[in-house]
């Protein structure tokens, strides 16, 4: 379906003068949107847990596993879509669920979910969305009625505005929640640290928060903890005047928002997550729930006995635990513990369609894409994320007819060397 159509479309361009929409290769794709995006921008997406060590052993991951093609096996045109949660998936792809989209775009998740959606993609929101829940799903229907999204949950220590979002997942039509149990704190990320900048004192990525009736229902709750006075300065002005900005989206006054960001503050954090907290979730909500951030095996087994739907092995692009196992490496370990009983799906370091079919024969059902696609949507927005699927998609399916691949079930270890 993508393969040869995306191939041979961008060979005539080429013949007529054009050139691809976007860089092809990852890094060079990486470097444009470094170009365009701010200083502050492209740090908070690129960047990782202290030495970033772990966002080096994703890619070496990949690089240490080799494809094993097999020669002259018939195999008819490959048939990329498949069925997870007794919904029809076009591809084992989806777009990985990363807050903040506005840094790379003003219309964020909206133009990222219409790509998705036109290509029958599924796109996970992320919990920290700068457009909400409602508006990114309406979005995705408009281009396809059957598009799918899932709502990624991080789990607030109230459980109040928690038991809202579920609702807002059900009531907006989500094709599932993933839950994500590796932030229960922010890593040390010094990309961030060194510019000072977390977006979300400036109101941006809090769309889920400040359009919530839980949420905004608390502002005048008291806080424990001394209220700052900082002292006046430039940089606090335009922060001030951003936080305006945003508040007025949400028909929200300034004192309001100053409210909502230290409420934000207070309440996001969880570090006392628990699988007793994944239970009530499991509990809460008649949605597939997948649990995502998983690296150990025992884990996967926990959380398969709670009864969640899937398993979704991550560590978070690196952005958690600096010197962390690799994604990859630990997928296998993982789709053994899960034992065929849900289905596992991961991301981390996946850059290439090549990557991709690694990962489904090593177990994975599907794989997520992230920061490619943020690149993507820095540079062109819609089109630039709908022109970044067609290429991996594209090479996803090469790969695979190359390697002599007839279906996706075929998938295993015995195609991989090493």
């Amino acid at each position: 379906m993508w393969g040869r159509r995306v191939q041979q479309a961008i060979y005539l361009r080429g013949f007529l003068g054009e050139r691809p929409p976007l860089p092809l290769h990852p890094e060079a794709l990486e470097r444009a949107a470094k170009r365009r995006m701010s200083p502050e921008a492209f740090a908070y997406v690129a960047g990782g847990a202290g030495l970033e060590a772990t966002m080096e052993q994703n890619r070496r991951a990949f690089a240490q596993v080799a494809l094993w093609p097999r020669m002259l096996r018939g195999a008819p045109p490959l048939d990329l879509t498949l069925t997870l949660w007794g919904k029809p998936w076009a591809a084992p792809l989806f777009l990985a669920p990363i807050g903040v989209l506005e840094l790379a775009h003003p219309e964020a998740e909206l133009a990222a979910v219409r790509a998705a959606a036109q290509r029958g993609i599924p796109f996970m929101v992320s919990n920290q969305a700068s457009y909400p829940l409602e508006e990114v799903v309406e979005a995705a229907k408009g281009v396809n009625p059957e598009a799918l999204v899932f709502f990624q949950l991080y789990h607030s220590t109230d459980p109040r505005v928690v038991a809202s979002f579920l609702r807002r997942a059900e009531k907006a039509g989500c094709a599932g929640v993933v839950l994500t149990v590796d932030t229960v704190q922010l890593g040390w990320r010094p990309r961030d640290l060194e510019l000072g900048h977390l977006p979300f004192l400036k109101g941006q990525g809090l769309a889920m928060y400040l359009t919530d009736p839980a949420f905004r229902a608390a502002l005048e709750e008291p806080l424990e903890g001394p209220s700052l006075r900082p002292r006046p300065t430039l940089a606090l002005l335009q922060n001030l005047l951003a936080l305006r900005r945003a508040g007025k989206r949400f028909g929200l006054s300034l004192p309001q928002m100053q409210k909502a960001v230290r409420r934000f503050v207070a309440t996001y954090s969880f570090p006392e997550l628990s699988w007793e907290e994944v239970r009530r979730v499991r509990e809460a909500t008649a949605l597939p729930l997948l649990l995502k951030g998983l690296l150990h095996p025992e884990d996967v087994a926990q959380a398969v006995a709670l009864g969640v739907d899937g398993v979704y092995v991550s560590n978070h692009g690196g952005r958690q635990v600096d010197g962390s196992l690799a994604a990859l490496k630990a997928l296998p370990l993982a789709v053994e513990a899960a034992g065929g009983k849900v289905p596992v799906l991961m991301d981390s370091g996946v850059r290439t369609g090549a990557d991709a079919v690694k990962a489904l024969a090593l177990g994975a059902q599907a794989v997520g894409l992230g920061r490619p696609y943020v690149y993507a949507l820095a540079l062109r927005g819609e089109k630039g994320v709908g022109a970044l699927l067609d290429h991996f998609l594209a090479e996803l399916e090469l790969t695979l007819a190359l390697m002599g691949v007839a279906r996706l079930e075929e998938l295993g270890p015995g195609w991989l060397y090493g």
